[in-house]
């Protein structure tokens, strides 16, 4: 008993004085960066430096910290997608990566045909992959749209059928990069039982994300990782209390007053002006000869002065809902008025380049939004201070974290000023200091803008930031009103739906 125990304990992850080093401008080894880059060398970036922990089996390993504090490059380094330039990984077991959105799925095929797809490339056979294939399709909670193209899912839904796949795979060691931030209250509940199964069974599981509270109340250990080193590790309790603690002192850097987060509630004047009236909308996608209707007889009006909240589960409309409404996607049915101009940020890293650097980026997506390049340098310092990513802006875009992709997507378009502002999930992987901020700018747009309407899982944020909720489910309107009481029926019907679950389990 006592062998077993010893090597139970035998480290499964072993980093020892890991250092990744980037060149500004581009990303080593990659000669296609290098062609692109047009501004020289910039010098050297430590992505992470003398970065020291451990994981035994069954641990749950949360990793906290700021937009590029370097945990997207840890993940990438456990993943074996990196090699360190310092120091060692010694990583004992096969390892299963979510580390963004959607990675690895071809959006022009089904989910159907993406989960055979991406069980092969991981090396798995088809016989096995048809034997799991309606379990992974169950805990997707996905069976009414596994026959649609992945193109049309939203990002929670994507990140539902991926996590569904790596995780009914049974890895030895699951690595998940904020593969949950845009997940629904139910799915969530559900993906955290699912990962102490794992656990159960002597996994390891890596775990990156904002939520300060899931990875308090579920991990078994923490790291707080900033600017590339490891701050503290250990407790998760006692991790995530000195995290707070730095958030609410404003940084890492000694200051003289302490500044403590704490959002006010909104405080807008909303006018008789009705700058959206949408009439019976409705939008139905045909695939192989079946109708599915992704919206139906949805009505409702914005007045000028309204931030609005659009929750629901993922699969309920909402992202088709924000399409429509950008003008990216038509009605099949019924009317949509809008008043002024519309300014949409729909997913993360939408329009940008890649290979091209956060620099090239913020000219390359404000000129398509059709900004002048006058105005763009005008703005650009403003972008670049309020993204707080001045040190990361010369790297190219494909280094960023999904969270840096989301801060500088979400400064470019809310310099345009636009009369209506469109945010689905754009702000899901912000870390709690950026957070904080955009949630203050967008009470700021309402003084400038008409009406803004933003897709969130925030519970908090609606009620404090949003002054009327959209509570969408399956395609149609249950609720338009108060935010407090849109939450208050989402929530009970969440629990329904999870009491039927466990007594259909029982």
């Amino acid at each position: 008993m006592d062998g077993l125990n010893k090597q139970q304990q035998l480290p499964l992850i072993q980093a020892d004085d890991v250092g990744v080093k980037f060149r500004a401008g581009r990303k080593r080894e990659d000669f296609k960066s290098i062609f692109l880059n047009n501004r020289g060398n910039l010098g050297d970036f430590w992505a992470l430096r003398e970065v020291n922990f451990a994981a035994v089996a069954a641990d749950i390993v949360g990793i906290i910290g700021s937009n590029g504090a370097g945990k997207t490059t840890l993940c990438r380094v456990i993943s074996r997608l990196l090699r360190p330039d310092e120091g060692s990984m010694s990583v004992n077991g096969e390892v299963s990566a979510l580390l963004s959105l959607g990675a690895g799925f071809n959006k022009e095929l089904t989910g159907r045909e993406n989960i055979f797809l991406n069980g092969m490339m991981l090396g798995f056979s088809r016989q096995h992959m048809e034997q799991i294939y309606d379990d992974i399709v169950e805990f997707a909670g996905l069976q009414a749209f596994i026959d649609q193209p992945i193109k049309n899912y939203s990002s929670g839904m994507r990140a539902r059928l991926g996590f569904s796949i790596a995780t009914m795979l049974e890895p030895e060691i699951l690595v998940l990069d904020e593969a949950l931030s845009t997940g629904d209250a139910e799915f969530n509940q559900r993906a955290i039982s699912r990962t102490k199964e794992l656990v159960a069974k002597a996994k390891v599981v890596i775990i990156v994300s904002h939520d300060i509270n899931f990875i308090e109340k579920n991990c078994s250990k923490a790291i707080w990782l900033d600017r590339g080193r490891v701050m503290a590790e250990g407790d998760p309790a006692e991790v995530c209390a000195q995290y707070r603690q730095m958030v609410q002192a404003g940084g890492l850097k000694k200051t003289s007053k302490k500044r403590k987060l704490q959002l006010k509630k909104t405080d807008s004047k909303i006018g008789e002006e009705t700058v959206i009236a949408a009439h019976d909308l409705g939008l139905c996608y045909n695939f192989r000869g079946k109708d599915f209707w992704a919206l139906r007889h949805c009505s409702f009006t914005v007045k000028q002065g309204e931030i609005v909240g659009i929750i629901g589960p993922n699969g309920a409309g909402k992202s088709t809902l924000c399409s429509i409404l950008s003008g990216i996607l038509k009605p099949d049915e019924g009317k949509l008025q809008t008043k002024g101009e519309i300014s949409a940020l729909l997913s993360f890293g939408s329009g940008f380049n890649k290979q091209l650097s956060g620099h090239d980026n913020i000219y390359l997506n404000a000129l398509m939004l059709g900004m002048s390049k006058h105005r763009v340098d005008e703005v650009y310092q403003d972008i670049v201070d309020f993204s707080g990513l001045g040190q990361f802006i010369e790297n190219p875009i494909k280094t960023y974290s999904s969270g840096m992709v989301a801060r500088l997507g979400f400064s470019i378009a809310t310099m345009l000023e636009p009369d209506i502002f469109i945010i689905d999930e754009a702000l899901a992987t912000g870390d709690l200091t950026f957070y904080e901020k955009a949630s203050a700018r967008i009470q700021e747009m309402i003084n400038t803008a008409k009406a803004v309407m933003i897709v969130t899982h925030s519970m908090s944020f609606v009620q404090k930031v949003c002054n009327k909720a959209i509570w969408l489910q399956k395609g149609q309107i249950r609720y338009i009103g108060s935010p407090e009481e849109a939450i208050a029926l989402y929530q009970a019907d969440i629990q329904r739906q999870v009491a039927a679950r466990s007594a259909q389990q029982s």
